[in-house]
């Protein structure tokens, strides 16, 4: 299975489609927080339009997606004179219709929603991710063609609204967040995600550890792989991943574990030895870092 696949199983991710807005000009839209476990997103089809989470302003144009994985609340912002004027909505069954207030034709063409992903794995994939991710897939021929046609699927169901249109969206915008996490790079912080790395031997290296986060991954078995040097290839990784090879690997182990404690029965220290862990003291200090809880309190929230 390849790496975004493999994460997004691991992210028990499920999606939703909130609204369809096509907001007039000089409109103001305010986002409320989403809270835990749930990241907003948005989808510009045709206008532009800025987007503000805390003193990030980003400027939208069409094919531009724009991912918040802490949930912040945000605002968009339609150009035109001033003053700003709110925005009215229509309700549906599968999603709401958004418009400016005083009506008017509108400006842009936006699909917003959010994503629900799981406590362990997911809530580590998305705190991984830069705060927001902005990617303009209209820059590249390819990314613009597909966009398009998950668009046009996307406006075709939200015309007709009809049985299913619910679980169909949702494949859409999964499919959206996978077209995310495979590009290299936010546009909005320029910075990597690792989810994505462009480069090849580095790209292998962080697929065979996500395939086997148990496995002896020394810097000197991952750069005999990938036929280079030690120092090269700690360069090319921390470039193509932002991260060092030991936080990576530790990452990959702490999602593995946490997606075992919570469908399976193994006990912690069989957990632990699954994933890589030599020692169950040594895995509970880790996955207490990084979950802010012990494996088993994190396993009895779960169950709950």
């Amino acid at each position: 299975m390849d790496a975004v696949s493999h994460l997004l199983r691991q992210a028990r991710l499920e999606a939703s489609l909130d609204k369809h807005c096509l907001l007039g000009a000089s409109t103001r839209m305010d986002v409320a927080a989403h809270g835990e476990q749930r990241a907003p997103f948005h989808v510009l089809l045709e206008g532009t339009c800025r987007l503000q989470v805390g003193s990030v302003v980003l400027e939208l144009g069409p094919g531009d997606v724009v991912v918040i994985p802490s949930g912040s609340p945000h605002r968009v912002i339609t150009p035109g004179p001033e003053p700003l004027r709110g925005t009215a909505e229509t309700g549906g069954d599968a999603f709401v219709t958004t418009r400016s207030s005083t009506g008017g034709d509108g400006v842009i063409d936006l699909f917003c929603g959010h994503y629900r992903f799981g406590a362990g794995a997911g809530a580590l994939l998305f705190r991984s991710l830069p705060d927001p991710v902005k990617v303009s897939f209209g820059q590249s021929a390819e990314s613009a063609e597909v966009l398009h046609m998950l668009s046009a699927l996307m406006r075709g169901e939200a015309q007709r609204e009809g049985a299913g249109t619910a679980a169909f969206l949702s494949g859409l915008c999964t499919a959206l967040l996978a077209m995310v996490l495979r590009t290299a790079r936010s546009s909005s912080t320029d910075a990597t995600l690792w989810t994505a790395a462009g480069d090849g031997p580095v790209a292998a290296a962080v697929e065979r550890i996500l395939a086997e986060p148990a496995a002896d991954w020394s810097i000197e078995r991952l750069s005999r792989e990938a036929a280079m040097s030690r120092a090269t290839f700690l360069r090319r990784f921390a470039r193509g991943t932002g991260m060092t090879v030991g936080a990576f690997l530790t990452q990959a182990r702490l999602m593995a574990a946490a997606d075992l404690l919570d469908s399976t029965g193994l006990t912690v220290a069989a957990v632990a030895m699954r994933v890589g862990y030599r020692s169950e003291s040594a895995f509970t200090r880790a996955f207490r870092a990084a979950m802010g809880v012990t494996p088993a309190r994190f396993r009895r929230a779960q169950q709950l």
